[in-house]
């Protein structure tokens, strides 16, 4: 068991070797973090199955097609749950290998952006648990059934269920990304404006890689993502006038598209 990993301080030096200990060492805490965790999810697999189960309709039950179906789904949602609890700790290991790098004042900015990702992460997950995919998997079980007898097989439907959860909880982090850019000079508050049109473009094309084929899901999941890059631009014009006051923005890599 290798002991945990010092954290650097800004401008402390290392030798590459010690780099490379450091990278092992977190990576193998990064594992550990996985495995502890998947211990409790497999115990609850039967919880997080139910749980997953919520949104479907009355009257469909989950089936399974071959022998090894049953172990294989659930022991896929258990890791699934695991590497989901065990976020916090590789970000954080993630974070403290990288933090070295960055000065004082970068750090706990990072650290803000890293919380206020981790709250819009949930945020975007319920969304989907609670909004989309009810709508969605309503919608499709019932499509035309005086045609079809619909059964529905665990390991599509958890699989479709998980990319949906973890897709939306992506697509809320938008904001996250917008302001990233333009604190790094990339993106400024007037080019958003100016391009919005553009933008909402992007954020329509980014939904139609979300798990759901119909109208239904595609529009309950676009209609936040909308809002979300709406929030984006006004978010990114309060913080580059708080940033341009403190002196820390730098200049626009590729102009202000004022022009």
């Amino acid at each position: 068991m290798p002991r945990l990993p010092r954290r650097l301080k800004h401008g402390e030096s290392a030798t590459l070797v010690e780099h490379l200990e450091e990278l092992r060492t977190r990576l193998i805490v990064s594992l550990l973090a996985v495995v502890v965790f998947f211990i409790p999810t497999y115990a609850f697999r039967k919880t997080l199955i139910d749980w997953l189960q919520g949104p479907v309709p009355e009257g469909f039950e989950l089936t399974t097609l071959s022998p090894g179906e049953p172990f294989m789904t659930s022991f896929t949602v258990a890791l699934y749950a695991a590497v989901a609890l065990a976020v916090p700790v590789v970000v954080w290991q993630i974070w403290a290998f990288l933090a070295p790098a960055l000065p004082e004042r970068s750090q706990l900015v990072v650290v803000r952006l890293i919380a206020a990702a981790t709250v819009l992460l949930f945020c975007g997950m319920a969304f989907a648990y609670w909004v989309v995919l009810p709508n969605a998997i309503g919608f499709l079980l019932e499509f035309d059934s005086e045609i079809y007898a619909t059964q529905l097989r665990a390991r599509e439907y958890l699989s479709f269920a998980a990319l949906l959860l973890v897709g939306l909880g992506v697509m809320f982090q938008l904001p996250i990304f917008v302001l990233g850019l333009v604190r790094l000079g990339i993106l400024s508050s007037a080019r958003l404006r100016r391009n919005r049109r553009i933008g909402y473009g992007f954020a329509l094309l980014a939904v139609v890689f979300l798990p759901g084929v119909e109208f239904v899901s595609m529009a309950l999941q676009a209609a936040p993502v909308i809002l979300l890059f709406e929030a984006s631009i006004w978010l990114s014009v309060f913080f580059e006038r708080r940033w341009e006051a403190s002196g820390a923005l730098p200049e626009p890599r590729f102009g202000t598209g004022d022009s």
